[in-house]
């Protein structure tokens, strides 16, 4: 377990919708449920009930009227947001960071822990991507150059980085020259059950529907198949996904956990043709014991067992996906080991390693102060 008598805040970017995130929150938050959440805004209406209630510090943003969902318009005035928020007093600060969040001002004696999605993308490695086109590009990009300098100070903010997979540690090495510890993100793995009948005939894609997750590989490559394809999941690109799919492609929409569960337990496969930092719904898949058909690179290397719990495809482009989805038929994948596999990502886990990385930063039999400045003034190392 992690020291009891240590006061701890959490720091988060936005928590203005619900999504792998805001799961990690909930963790963090029922290891430490005194600890205070400081974050920019915070939008109650699109949370769980048991979020409700919290002991929620937001910045100035919050009471800026539509800053609730239109939150990336004010990137530019995050950094002063969260450089505002008085930590003093606290000996541990977790900042959850894709955005701004670890850049927060701590004492000299309270130890900044950054558990990182990632270094934040549309400034770095997916800048050009995010601008290319955009009429407004010039006016972009000295605002993104003077993100990109304070992003890197705030890096230098950080006492010890946590990454949520191999893929993101090596961006932060790449942007920030930082070493960071590889702790997997939580996921549920107990919501879902191998249903011990043979799969029904149709492939699965849980997801939000926006562009890089590129939803359009898997409705093209099974319309152009004729295979039956449930695509479970909400967001702006639904019209225009609709406009591409042919009969066999059928969306739900939003579904229940109870819901997803069953999708899960019941498919041939479940498609993930993004590049994901991690990706949460292909560990969901193998806990009900399900192959996953993933594209090759990111955070699905590191989930999946190439011919064992999965298969990947080379190409981000329908026709390598669809190729997969034809080789997918010779894959035997035992449901039990698709299980196993799952297992090493479950929330349990994620409490062990993340309460032992800071038992570690604490010095346990130091008094956590004196660990914790120890950490700070580089007179010890954490771990």
């Amino acid at each position: 377990m992690a020291p009891t008598d240590l006061k701890v805040a959490i720091v988060a970017d936005w928590v203005a919708t619900f999504g792998g995130g805001e799961r990690v929150l909930m963790e963090l938050h029922s290891l430490f449920p005194e600890a205070p959440i400081f974050t920019s805004v915070w939008n109650e209406d699109v949370l769980p009930p048991e979020m409700h209630g919290w002991d929620v510090r937001t910045s100035f943003l919050q009471r800026i009227p539509f800053a609730k969902r239109r939150y990336q318009l004010f990137l530019p005035l995050m950094p002063m947001a969260f450089e505002q928020f008085d930590l003093r007093g606290f000996d541990l600060v977790i900042t959850t960071n894709h955005a701004c969040a670890k850049g927060v001002i701590t004492p000299a004696n309270t130890v900044n822990l950054c558990y990182c999605y990632t270094p934040c993308r549309y400034l770095w490695d997916l800048y050009h991507d995010y601008t290319d086109g955009l009429r407004s590009q010039p006016l972009i990009a000295p605002v993104a150059h003077w993100l990109r300098l304070w992003d890197r100070l705030a890096a230098d903010r950080v006492d010890h980085f946590v990454a949520i997979s191999q893929e993101v540690a090596r961006r932060v090495w790449k942007h920030y020259r930082r070493d960071s510890e590889v702790i997997y993100p939580p996921v549920d793995v107990q919501r879902f059950r191998p249903s011990g009948e043979p799969s029904e005939d149709f492939y699965l894609v849980v997801s939000r529907l926006v562009p890089y997750k590129r939803i359009d590989l898997a409705v093209e490559a099974c319309t152009r198949l004729g295979r039956r394809l449930i695509v479970a999941g909400h967001g702006p690109e639904r019209r225009r996904l609709e406009a591409l799919a042919g009969p066999t492609v059928e969306f739900v929409g939003r579904q229940s956990d109870e819901e997803l569960a069953s999708l899960y337990s019941r498919c041939r496969a479940l498609l993930f043709p993004g590049l994901e930092d991690f990706g949460i719904a292909p560990v969901e898949a193998q806990a009900a014991g399900r192959p996953v058909i993933a594209y090759g690179k990111g955070g699905a290397t590191e989930t999946i067992v190439e011919g064992v719990t999965g298969m990947f495809f080379e190409e981000q482009a329908a026709d390598s996906l669809a190729e997969a989805i034809q080789r997918h038929h010779s894959l035997r994948s035992d449901p039990r080991t698709c299980r196993k596999n799952a297992e090493r990502f479950d929330r349990v886990e994620f409490r062990h390693r993340l309460a032992r990385t800071i038992a570690e930063l604490t010095e346990a039999g130091q008094g956590p102060r004196a660990a914790l400045r120890a950490v700070v003034d580089g007179s010890t190392s954490p771990g």
